[in-house]
């Protein structure tokens, strides 16, 4: 394999404080290199470096001759009054050529902008964040690069969209080094682990080999570190008796072993800094008294000028339930979830809600922070304490609990990074008692440290939690009921329900076969079918279809009330069977709807 890059003792700081030193490593043609770490561990700035954007402040980096890099940062900057071509070429060596002009027109098609309704020259500051985020990794791959260096790319993007780049990945032939706090997207795509912290001796954990390798290995790195600590510590605890023996046993002894002594001493402070768990405090309040009803949606329905975003939605929610609200950027989510606290009215149905309904709310966007305001006001603007369980905390303690130094409290919150501004407005709502906890994708730049206690903290919490995230791991392990937004295309807006992740996954992998499979028959249908009758069987199959439907529909309406009842809310085993059951019925009619279509079709060429 080619080597494209050399990195030998990269070293760099931020202000005063060291970011990483003495970084050594090496990228081969075929590398898909996944680069995590700790929040403030220096990624974002590991990558500026390797696209020339900055340059190290020590160390050698040496480059492939012509190496062609592309670079997607974190937050690309796109001119909203540009046109989609326009910023498609923008990223062409040569933007006036036929060449590069095709390749636009061929990266609009991939990114299926058409099926969108945008056109070439839609602008830029028309389109969402996630579609802007597309057309950013498109101007990339425009530069036709040998290596591509990603940050963060999944922000923003729907579960669709991050299928589809983990599928550009997969098949590309350049290599890739990406940040992401993805652990299922990780899995998917990456063949080595960069892991940047300081816990580690050479500043970076490198291993060859997946998600689930680097897993294994750094329990086994950390595990070493934390048996060698307690071995010099003992090793140190006789040197230190010895010590304590006076001058007479000094005399006996060569001075080199009172130097050893003084340098096993630092190397148990190194390892001890090394090997100290620093993770972030979390534990929300929830309100004392939990109805057994939180908020009950009874068949609504809504939509805006006609449209549907949604209908026929049941959903009950009482304490424990975890309800994970996925679909494509723009379908409806949001609207969902005011509708279900009762800020936006439905077009039909009812809403049930109870008494005095607190809410605690992670917004996406995160625009209830004011960037120019300091970190300790946006927690207490009126002092230097807040309260929390009923008690007055100091505002320093109460920060060390989201692992913010001193320093940081008086810094603008505009000059935090994005998972240091998701880890502060976490703070904020921890300081408030919620009956319902809502998280409009919470996991955006949170490190995956952060992430595991997190996902412990909405596991405990006794109210009600409604989600929105991208990310598949952390919505597993968190949601005990999924409903799922239909596909643009399709008419029918009715959510469909599971009870976890993989009914989900099997469901999508059906649906997507179906999609294509619908969209080929026209192309079967253009040359002249043989007339065939239909059998007996098949004309009384026909002749029965409409009744078999209605009572298909019926089942699943049963089984829909089923899962309506509070008392079932509360029997896990019974819940998941209803949804598996709710899950086979769902297929079964669509199986239907797909033979009636079928059976008319056959009896329309027949005569019949």
């Amino acid at each position: 394999m080619a080597i494209l890059l050399t990195a030998k003792e990269i070293q760099h700081s931020f202000g005063a404080r060291p970011l990483f030193k003495s970084l050594n490593f090496v990228i081969e043609n075929k590398d898909r290199v996944g680069l995590i770490g700790p929040n403030g561990a220096g990624k974002s700035t590991l990558l500026k470096i390797l696209s020339g954007k900055i340059a190290q402040e020590e160390g050698e980096l040496a480059l492939k001759k012509g190496l062609k890099i592309g670079f997607l940062e974190q937050s690309p900057f796109l001119s909203p009054t540009d046109s989609i071509e326009d910023t498609l070429l923008s990223g062409a060596e040569d933007p006036e050529s036929s060449e590069a002009h095709a390749s636009a027109l061929e990266w609009m098609g991939k990114l299926a902008l058409d099926s969108q309704g945008f056109a070439a020259d839609t602008e830029v500051g028309e389109l969402s964040g996630g579609w802007q985020k597309k057309i950013a990794l498109a101007r990339e791959l425009m530069k036709e690069p040998e290596l591509l260096l990603l940050d963060e790319p999944t922000n923003h993007l729907d579960i669709e969209s991050i299928l589809w780049l983990e599928d550009l990945i997969q098949r590309a032939q350049f290599a890739v080094v990406v940040i992401t706090h993805d652990r299922v997207f990780l899995q998917s795509v990456t063949n080595r682990i960069f892991e940047l912290n300081p816990q580690y001796p050479q500043g970076v954990l490198a291993v060859s080999g997946d998600y689930a390798t680097y897993l294994e290995l750094r329990e086994s790195q950390l595990g070493q570190q934390r048996a060698e600590e307690v071995t010099l510590k003992n090793k140190l605890r006789r040197e230190t008796e010895w010590l304590r023996r006076g001058a007479k046993a000094r005399t006996t002894k060569q001075q080199a072993r009172i130097q050893r002594a003084h340098e096993l001493m630092d190397d148990v402070e190194e390892l001890e800094f090394r090997n100290r768990k620093r993770e972030v405090s979390l534990d929300f309040q929830s309100a004392q008294k939990q109805p057994n009803r939180l908020i009950e949606a009874r068949s609504i329905s809504k939509a805006f000028g006609g449209k549907a975003l949604f209908t026929d939605v049941s959903i009950f929610m009482g304490p424990g339930t975890r309800l994970g609200i996925m679909g494509r950027n723009g379908c409806g989510k949001s609207t969902l979830i005011r509708c279900l606290l009762g800020s936006e009215t439905v077009t039909s149905g009812s809403l049930l809600r109870a008494d005095q309904l607190s809410v605690a709310y992670f917004e996406q966007k995160r625009e209830s922070l004011d960037l120019s305001q300091s970190v300790q006001k946006t927690l207490c603007p009126g002092g230097d304490s807040v309260i929390y369980r009923g008690r007055p905390i100091h505002i320093r303690s109460y920060l060390d609990r989201f692992l913010f130094s001193r320093e940081q409290i008086e810094l603008p919150v505009g000059k935090l990074s994005g998972g240091e501004q998701a880890r502060l407005l976490l703070a904020r709502l921890m300081l408030r008692e919620a009956k319902v906890l809502v998280l409009d994708e919470p996991t955006n730049d949170l490190d995956i440290e952060t992430l595991d206690v997190l996902e412990n903290c909405l596991t405990e919490f006794e109210g009600a939690v409604i989600l929105v995230t991208h990310d598949r791991y952390f919505l597993d392990q968190v949601a005990n009921q999924i409903i799922a937004f239909p596909d643009k295309q399709q008419t029918q807006r009715q959510l469909e329900k599971f009870a976890n992740l993989s009914q989900w996954e099997a469901w999508h992998t059906q649906h997507l076969a179906a999609l294509k499979s619908t969209a080929a028959k026209p192309q079967k249908t253009e040359t002249a079918p043989k007339r065939k009758k239909l059998s007996y069987n098949e004309s009384r199959e026909l002749a029965t279809m409409e009744e078999t439907i209605e009572k298909a529909e019926a089942k699943i309406k049963e089984i829909q009330s089923q899962l309506a009842k509070s008392d079932i809310q509360s029997q896990s085993q019974r819940l998941t069977e209803l949804y598996q059951e709710l899950h086979e019925a769902q297929e079964g009619l669509e199986k239907l709807y797909a033979r009636w279509a079928e059976l008319e079709a056959m009896a329309a060429l027949s005569g019949n």
